[in-house]
Formats: C-alpha cells, structure tokens, sequence
C-alpha cells in the first residue's frame, strides 16, 4: 500500500519519453509483414517467370487478396478500443499541420544544426511535414489500391473501361507504393535512434529536443522547453 503524503519521486530529466507505445508498435509491424506478403505476392503474380517458378498461381492469388484485404485490419482493430489512446492521438497529429510545418518545407535546409525547428521560432511537433506527408500518401493510397484490387478480383459487375482503368491504376501505384515504402525504410535505417524507438517505444530527450521540441513540451509543459543546443 503506498504511503499518503509521501511525494512522488521527480521525473529524472534525462528520463526517456514513450514515443510509440505497445498498440502502436504492434500495429506498425502488424502492417509491414502483411504489406511484405502483399508486395511479395503481387511480384509473382505480375511477372511470368516468377510465376513459373513459383507454380499454383490461384494460390498465389489468394494469399494476395487476403492480404490486401488484412491490411487494414491492424489498424482499424489498433483505434477500435481504449487500448488505441495513444494510437488514436498520433493520427490526430498527422492530420494537423501547423505555421512551422509550412516553414519547414520552405526551408532550404530545415534540420539545421540537428534542429528541426522552423524560422520564427515555431517549433516542430512529434511529426516533422515529411512524415506527415507520407502518412497522407500511405492512407489515401492504400484506399485506391484496396478499391482497384477488389474490382479486378471481382470483376464480374463492372464494364470493361473500369476493369481496365483499375488494372492501370492498381500497378502504377503499387510501383509507387513500393518506392515510397523503401524510401521509408532507407530512412528507418539511417536513423537508427528512431528506428530503435519503434523496437522498444522509448526515445531519449536529447533526440526531443533537437528534432520534436513543440512534443517535448507538450507532454512536459513548462518543465522542459526544449531549446536548440548547438544550432
């Protein structure tokens, strides 16, 4: 039983902040086995010799559309309950944008001395514009690659111009998709701090400071500012 009138033990400053908690990790990487087994399958269904090699192509098929279908379901099943607090504030976050995020695209170096913070002062939030950005292109993609994916299956009711027009738009954004996902990837590796904190969920203040100062204080207003050391 804890003692009353004891006080809580401070926040150590140089404690760690949870970036991405445990439903939102889970869903990220929920998400990339199910679009590797997408990207995967998509490939052997799109080129001959891979199919031959490969063999049972309606099975192939298959595992594709249940894929593409699955997709979704992480994150849907991640937002549904209170587990997706967390969840739920991030993607609120991608949907805003904010003075300092048109600043930081209309800066020519906008990560100067290691800090994102934008001209004026205007501080950067736990999503830099290029992250949001992406965010906006995996969802609004993946709807239309969803859509196009289930007219091609079922074919059936639709006339042929549609058919065709899905075809077209369902493997040129596919392209697409698999490029803007490598280059997620290639940044993942190369910024191994962030990459670390969609491991363990944790990220130090240090990184806050220089990259995310308007989310360090938000979640420890007044206590911690957040100033650009060294810019």
């Amino acid at each position: 039983m804890s003692r009353v009138g004891v006080p809580t033990a401070p926040t150590r400053p140089d404690a760690p902040l949870v970036r991405f908690d445990r439903v939102e990790r889970t869903v990220h990487w929920a998400t990339a086995a199910l679009f590797g087994i997408v990207v995967v399958t998509g490939a052997a269904l799109f080129s001959t010799p891979v199919v031959a090699l490969v063999g049972r192509r309606s099975l192939v098929e298959q595992v594709h559309v249940a894929a593409g279908l699955a997709l979704p379901v992480p994150l849907l099943v991640g937002v549904a309950g209170q587990w997706g607090r967390g969840l739920r504030s991030d993607i609120g976050r991608f949907n805003r944008w904010s003075p300092a995020d048109r600043d930081w695209f209309r800066s020519a170096f906008p990560a100067r001395g290691r800090c994102l913070r934008a001209h004026e002062g205007r501080p950067i939030g736990k999503f830099n514009p290029g992250q949001k950005l992406n965010a906006a292109f995996v969802a609004g993609a993946g709807l239309v690659m969803l859509v196009s994916g289930c007219i091609l299956r079922w074919f059936r009711p639709f006339p042929l111009s549609w058919r065709e027009g899905a075809t077209f738009v369902h493997n040129w954004l596919a392209v697409a998709f698999v490029l803007v996902v490598a280059g997620h990837v290639v940044m993942a590796l190369t910024h191994p701090e962030e990459r670390r904190s969609m491991v363990r969920g944790d990220i130090s203040r240090a990184w806050a400071r220089r990259r995310a100062p308007a989310w360090l204080d938000e979640e420890h207003p007044g206590r911690d500012p957040g100033r650009c050391r060294g810019s």
